[in-house]
């Protein structure tokens, strides 16, 4: 296992490189750059640029070496920690992405763990109870969470918190909390808000991982070692959580690869609509804008935790299912 780890970190270094020119490449692949966007507007707004001003701004943002310099001058400046600097916020992209990840990791960890709480007794009840009312029911109910998009979910929930509840639209906090320091006013506050987006952004994983869970207990219900067991005389209940369902858990840590890189991003339609202070609205602005360094770092980010991930997963899944060995 120790050599099967070393030999996926080093493997990870050679695809991250990959990943890196290819996003730089198309993050500056649409005509024109952040330069030419910043120009454009300030010409509608009427304001005159010489070709001295142009030629200085091009200057000051790099955007007038050629695009492997500026990829070499962005990857050597990352590796030691720095991110660049954010042309359209003109600040350090560090400053940007550590003000926000608090919330998105908090958001995204207490969505993570609504889709395991629900997700994981509904697809065992289901499987256990197949073509009852029940499973029809969770049936029913699971495939319109799927169908059901993100941001509409999200409009519903804010109406009936808003009328049912009294929770402000949107957001993480009251207008009047805002601004607070952390108490213990502002923390109820944030607990009596977070609950919308956790529903949110959990409910389309928590639908598909109760089809994956019952689809997966069904199967090895099917199996000889289950009946064997139960011919020996194993009580049901031992029998269900020490057998099927330990190796029916398997999808539950192979999402751990997908669900890494959902904590840096968010559901980013959804934290518009919700106007949530995370990572999410931030990256979407720095895509439409092109905002290379603040893009670039985005994808390299999320790029790293898709491969840690997938590492933390086959890690997870060997530990749990004994079939599993790696030389």
């Amino acid at each position: 296992m120790a050599a099967y780890i070393i030999r996926r970190i080093f493997g990870m270094i050679p695809i991250l490189l990959v990943i890196s020119i290819i996003s730089f490449i198309l993050i500056q692949l649409p005509p024109g750059d952040f330069l030419t966007s910043q120009l454009h507007r300030m010409q509608q707004q009427g304001e005159q640029i010489n070709e001295e001003r142009i030629a200085a701004l091009r200057a000051r943002y790099g955007l007038d070496k050629p695009m492997h310099v500026q990829y070499v001058k962005w990857i050597t400046h990352f590796v030691r920690g720095d991110m660049g600097y954010s042309f359209e916020w003109n600040r350090p992209v560090n400053e940007l992405i550590w003000d926000r990840l608090g919330y998105t990791v908090l958001i995204a960890l207490a969505s993570m763990l609504f889709t395991w709480a629900v997700a994981f007794p509904i697809g065992v009840y289901s499987a256990l109870r197949q073509y009852s009312p029940a499973d029809y029911l969770f049936t029913a109910l699971g495939f319109l969470g799927l169908s059901v998009p993100s941001f509409m979910l999200a409009l519903v929930l804010m109406y009936v918190g808003y009328e049912r509840f009294g929770v402000s639209v949107g957001g993480l906090f009251s207008p009047e909390y805002i601004a607070e320091p952390w108490g213990l006013g502002k923390l109820g506050d944030f607990l009596r808000h977070i609950w919308i987006p956790m529903i949110v952004v959990g409910l389309g994983g928590t639908a598909g991982l109760i089809r994956v869970m019952r689809a997966n207990l069904l199967d090895e219900l099917q199996k000889p070692y289950v009946t064997t067991a139960r011919a020996k005389g194993l009580s049901n209940v031992k029998l269900i959580l020490k057998y099927p369902v330990r190796i029916a858990l398997n999808p539950f840590m192979s999402t751990i690869g997908w669900m890494l890189p959902g904590l840096f991003s968010g559901a980013v339609i959804a934290a518009v609509v919700l106007s949530l202070p995370t990572t999410g609205p931030l990256l979407l602005g720095a895509l439409k804008s092109q905002d290379m360094y603040l893009a670039g770092s985005f994808i390299m980010i999320l790029s790293a935790l898709t491969v840690i991930g997938t590492l933390i997963s086959d890690i997870m899944l060997a530990l749990i299912d004994p079939r599993i060995r790696y030389e």
